[in-house]
């Protein structure tokens, strides 16, 4: 993993493969439920990001099915890409930790959002 973070598409692509392997179309309905909606992913960037994802090493193919006379790949994080996630988790942590520190220190309560990071 590069030292720079994430990119919210693909952060939300690792996390929605975090737990169980997914195809395409489940990928676009995991991403807009874990941003609550504020995140759509079209097709075709969908799939652009997943072709790089694989080209990288953080996701694998699991298997390719027939599912209604056509073809779909379901994919699942790999080993790198697990690596990657849990990285990045923690640097979102420690900006998280840091931005709780300064706001106490001016006495200003930190309010948390509705699915905010915790």
């Amino acid at each position: 993993m590069s030292d720079r973070p994430l990119q919210e598409p693909t952060l939300l692509l690792l996390t929605a493969l975090a737990d169980e392997p997914r195809h395409g179309y489940g990928l676009i309905q995991e991403i807009d439920a874990i941003s609550q909606g504020r995140v759509r992913m079209r097709t075709g960037t969908l799939y652009g990001a997943l072709d790089r994802l694989l080209q990288q090493g953080l996701i694998r193919i699991e298997r390719e099915e027939v599912v209604d006379g056509r073809a779909r790949k379901v994919y699942a994080l790999a080993e790198p890409g697990r690596s990657t996630l849990a990285a990045e988790m923690e640097r979102l942590r420690a900006v998280v930790a840091e931005a709780e520190r300064r706001m106490a220190a001016r006495n200003v309560p930190a309010v948390r959002a509705k699915g905010a990071l915790a």
